[in-house]
């Protein structure tokens, strides 16, 4: 966690993004660190915790990270919440609440209750098209004899 938090930390003082750290770590070991890129990168995806996962997975050549646990400096967004479940990763540890992040500006409450109202009630409201046309991609991994489940 003391490692998170200072990615956090040089992060600030780095200018590459809000003051977010997180790392992934195996058997005691990092595999992973992010800070937050997203000023620095012009990516609203560039979030600790998903720098940090994408970086473990580069390290271990897998994209399932279980027998992994995340440290973040604080409280992971939904974002990075459903990252880390995608990853599989077994233990999520976090210093700052949600509701610290929330008092500095960082607040993503509308998006934690966009997620759990009614879809016909939310503020992007998805609208499904070509629906015929892109069940074309599924049956060509239905029909891929080599797929790579995950």
């Amino acid at each position: 966690m003391r490692e998170a938090i200072q990615l956090a930390i040089q992060g600030v003082h780095a200018g590459s993004g809000g003051p977010f750290g997180a790392v992934v770590a195996r058997d005691g070991v990092i595999v992973g660190r992010g800070q937050n890129r997203v000023t620095s990168t012009n990516d609203p995806t560039a979030h600790a915790e998903v720098v940090a996962i994408r970086d473990a997975c580069r390290h271990l050549a897998t994209f399932d990270l279980q027998g992994c646990e995340i440290y973040a400096s604080c409280e992971p967004c939904p974002m990075c919440l459903a990252a880390t479940y995608w990853a599989r990763i077994d233990r999520l540890y976090y210093g700052c609440s949600a509701q610290d992040a929330a008092e500095l500006g960082f607040d993503d409450e509308v998006i934690r209750r966009e997620i759990i109202s009614p879809v016909d009630t939310r503020k992007l409201r998805p609208e499904q098209m070509l629906r015929e046309e892109a069940l074309a991609a599924f049956d060509a991994w239905r029909s891929k004899p080599d797929k790579l489940w995950y």
